[in-house]
């Protein structure tokens, strides 16, 4: 009995050193993980199509062919969309510029007087951000980060197209490093898949509604670049939770700094916010329903655990990760009372 107890007190220092060194290898190995994992789930997403294609006796390539072309197509439309918000940018009127210099030198006016500190001496401080030297910096250190997104974004396409043409085989690595049984590793993967992509479809519509809403309000409103809104809005509601407000502060303070303060930029600030609030806290959770039955606490703390290994890529999958783990949790009799704890 007592060497019982000594092995399972070994056993449990070994897990409390290696699941460290895991996330640790998580970390360090990002650069292929992050593709590999954000593909998975992009390939899960398209497998109910693929399914469909082969039961109508589609070859195998063609259907593959198919989701690429989809996938190609999803892609220029977004590099057109982002086409469309770098002229909207450029073709500012350069006026903008100068009321938000003046706007921005008001509120830290404001501010300083508030805390009794002085910031800046003079408005040398927004002129050294604008020069030209920090302009081409900027750009540098931009194109250097578009380019290795770009990188990733290629890697993420080579690893779809291999799930789907099956070289990387979802089901029998599934069988072979977690679920041994056959029957029960069909019915768990059938689960995360219908999970997964029930998630990602909603995700995906109530972020493209929120941003359609944000870029028509910020239209009506007469805020400059709404396209670029709209886009901002699209992408950061991805990261669940702390998008909403990222949204709301930054478009609110961007027309602070464009608008007079009165009762139409109030009602500017209310509306974008219950853009938010009717997707974000209240179809997405009705769309979603029971599936994703985890508490704010342990969403949050995901958040900050896989922004911190991944950053804005772990942000985004921080919840299909935490749902993947929860229904393996679910699998076994000594992990289910873990899973229980994520609810």
């Amino acid at each position: 009995m007592s060497k019982m107890n000594h092995l399972n007190t070994t056993n449990k220092l070994l897990l409390v050193i290696i699941i460290p060194f895991i996330f640790y290898l998580a970390h360090l190995l990002s650069f292929i993980l992050i593709p590999l994992i954000s593909s998975m789930f992009i390939a899960l997403l398209f497998l109910p199509l693929m399914r469909w294609m082969e039961k109508r006796s589609f070859p195998k390539f063609l259907s593959v062919i198919v989701v690429v072309v989809l996938i190609i197509l999803m892609l220029f439309i977004s590099l057109e969309l982002l086409k469309l918000t770098s002229r909207e940018i450029r073709t500012a009127d350069s006026s903008i510029i100068e009321s938000a210099k003046i706007k921005i030198l008001g509120l830290i006016k404001a501010v300083e007087a508030y805390i009794g500190i002085q910031l800046i001496q003079d408005d040398q401080t927004l002129k050294d951000l604008i020069n030209k030297e920090n302009i081409v910096k900027n750009i540098g250190i931009t194109a250097k980060y578009f380019g290795s997104v770009l990188s990733m974004v290629l890697t993420t396409v080579f690893f779809v197209i291999l799930w789907l043409a099956e070289s990387i085989n979802f089901h029998k690595l599934f069988n072979t490093f977690l679920i041994k049984t056959n029957f029960t590793s069909v019915k768990t993967f059938r689960k995360i898949e219908k999970d997964l992509v029930t998630f990602i479809k909603v995700k995906f519509l109530m972020s493209l509604f929120t941003g359609v809403g944000t870029g028509l309000f910020c239209l009506a409103f007469d805020v400059s670049f709404p396209i670029f809104w709209g886009l901002f809005a699209f992408l950061i509601n991805f990261i669940q939770m702390i998008g909403s407000f990222v949204t709301v502060i930054c478009c609110s303070i961007f027309a602070i700094v464009e608008m007079d303060p009165s009762s139409t930029l109030l009602f500017f600030i209310i509306c974008i916010t219950l853009v938010q609030v009717l997707f974000g806290a209240i179809l997405e959770p009705v769309f979603m329903g029971k599936s994703f039955s985890i508490n704010v606490i342990t969403i949050l703390i995901m958040l900050m655990f896989w922004g911190f290994i991944w950053g804005i890529p772990g942000l985004i999958m921080s919840i299909p990760i935490t749902v993947f783990f929860k229904i393996i949790l679910e699998q076994f009799l000594p992990t289910v009372k873990f899973a229980k704890i994520l609810e």
